[in-house]
C-alpha cells in the first residue's frame, strides 16, 4: 500500500522510484562503495531496501541511526557486531544456512534469534563473509542507513570505522558498501574522499541522490494511492494538500495515512503537521545540544530573511552578537546537515529552509 507509513520493501510499495531503484541495484553490485543521499523523509531507506532485496548481492541492512540512539550517543564495537548479526538474521534462509557455517559464531540462540560474535573482531567477520562471496560467486553489501551517525563510532570521530571500510576496499573485493545520508555535508565530510589526508582519499564510489517529487506527480501519487483503495478523494482536497506538504513522500504518505482514517482532508492535514511539528522538535533539541544559536538561525530563515547579513542581523537580535567566523561556520553546518540550502540568484547567496513543511513549522515555532 503507498500509504504505508513504514519504509517499504518491494517495488510494487513503492511510487515512481523505478529508475532510482535500477540505479541503486546496479551501483551496489559494481562499485565498491556507493552513496545514496537526499533529504528527510524522500524515500532513501525504501529506495534502498528494495534495491538490496531485488540484487543478486546479499545485502546486510543496518540502521546507523538506531545504533545511535541504542547507545545514547557513542557506538561501541559490541553494539555494532550486536547489529550486524541481527542484520543477518533477516536474510533469506537459503543465503543464511550456507552462510553460517562460514561464520565462526560463539553463540546462536535460535529462541531468542541471537547471534554472539564476542570473540571475533570486525575484520575477521568481513573476512569470513568475503570467502563465502568468493566461494559462492555473491556480492557482500554492507548496507547502513543514515550512516553520517558512524562519526560517533569508537573514540576517534568514526576512524577506526572508515578504518575498517578502508581495509575491506583494499583487501576483500566481494565486500561493498552503501551509504545512505540525510545529513548530506555531514556524509561527504566524514567519509573524506577528496580530502588528502583522509582514510578514504581518492577511493571509486558513485552517488544516487533521491530528489522529492515534482508537483504533478505528488498528485499523481496521492491519486493513486487512494485508487488503491477505492476512495474518492475531491481534487481541490489534494491540491491543498500538495501546496502545504509539497513533493515530499514522507508527509504525504502520512497525510493519505490519516486520511485513510478520518476521512477528512483538514483533519488530516493537521495531523501530518503536528506530527511535522513534534519532529521538528526533537530535531531541534539535538542541535541545541551544540547550540541554541542554530534555532534562532532557521527560525530567520523561515521567516525569509535569505541573506547572511538579514540572517545575521535576525540571530544578534535576538541572541546578541556574534563574530562573523562563528555565524558562517553555524551557517555552513546547518547547509551540511541538510536543514538550509543555498542558492545564487543575481550574483547574491540566497538561503532557504530545504523541507517546506518544517518550513512552515519554523515560522510559527
Amino acid at each position: 500500500m503507498l500509504f504505508e507509513p513504514r519504509p517499504k520493501t518491494r517495488r510494487e510499495e513503492i511510487f515512481d522510484r523505478e529508475k532510482e531503484i535500477t540505479e541503486v541495484i546496479k551501483s551496489i553490485e559494481n562499485y565498491p562503495i556507493t552513496l545514496i543521499l537526499g533529504i528527510r523523509r524522500v524515500g532513501k531507506s525504501s529506495v534502498l531496501k528494495v534495491a538490496l532485496n531485488e540484487s543478486n548481492a546479499v545485502g546486510i541492512y543496518i540502521d546507523a541511526r538506531k545504533l545511535y540512539t541504542n547507545v545514547g550517543g557513542w557506538i561501541t564495537k559490541d553494539e555494532l557486531k550486536r547489529e550486524l548479526g541481527n542484520a543477518l538474521l533477516n536474510l533469506k534462509p537459503k543465503i543464511l544456512k550456507p552462510l553460517l557455517s562460514y561464520l565462526n559464531i560463539s553463540k546462536v540462540s535460535v529462541k531468542g534469534f541471537e547471534f554472539s560474535f564476542k570473540e571475533q573482531n570486525l575484520v575477521e567477520i568481513l573476512e569470513k563473509l568475503n570467502k563465502f562471496g568468493e566461494e559462492k560467486g555473491k556480492t557482500i553489501v554492507l548496507a547502513f542507513d543514515e550512516a553520517q551517525y558512524l562519526r560517533f563510532y569508537g573514540t576517534k570521530g568514526g576512524k577506526e570505522f572508515l578504518a575498517l571500510v578502508a581495509y575491506a576496499y583494499d583487501n576483500l573485493p566481494r565486500i561493498h558498501f552503501a551509504f545512505t545520508g540525510s545529513e548530506i555535508g555531514l556524509l561527504h565530510d566524514f567519509l573524506g574522499f577528496e580530502k588528502h589526508e583522509a582514510l578514504l582519499f581518492g577511493r571509486i564510489y558513485n552517488e544516487i541522490t533521491i530528489t522529492p517529487f515534482t508537483r504533478e506527480k505528488s498528485l499523481e501519487f496521492l491519486k493513486r494511492g487512494f485508487n488503491e483503495v477505492n476512495l474518492k478523494v475531491r481534487e481541490w482536497e489534494l491540491e491543498r494538500a500538495v501546496d502545504v506538504l509539497d513533493g515530499i513522500p514522507g508527509w504525504l504518505v502520512e497525510y493519505g495515512f490519516h486520511y485513510l482514517h478520518t476521512k477528512d482532508s483538514k483533519k488530516a492535514l493537521e495531523l501530518t503537521m503536528r506530527k511535522a511539528q513534534q519532529t521538528m522538535l526533537e530535531e531541534i533539541k539535538e542541535l541545541e545540544k551544540r547550540s541554541r544559536r542554530y534555532t534562532f538561525i532557521l527560525k530567520a530563515v523561515a521567516l525569509g530573511f535569505n541573506r547572511w547579513e538579514k540572517i545575521k542581523g535576525y540571530l544578534e537580535a535576538h541572541d546578541g552578537r556574534i563574530t562573523n567566523t562563528r555565524f558562517s561556520s553555524l551557517l555552513k553546518n546547518l547547509e551540511k546537515m541538510s536543514w538550509i540550502k543555498s542558492e545564487f540568484k543575481d550574483g547574491k547567496k540566497l538561503y532557504s529552509i530545504t523541507d517546506p513543511v518544517i518550513e512552515r513549522v519554523l515560522r510559527e515555532f
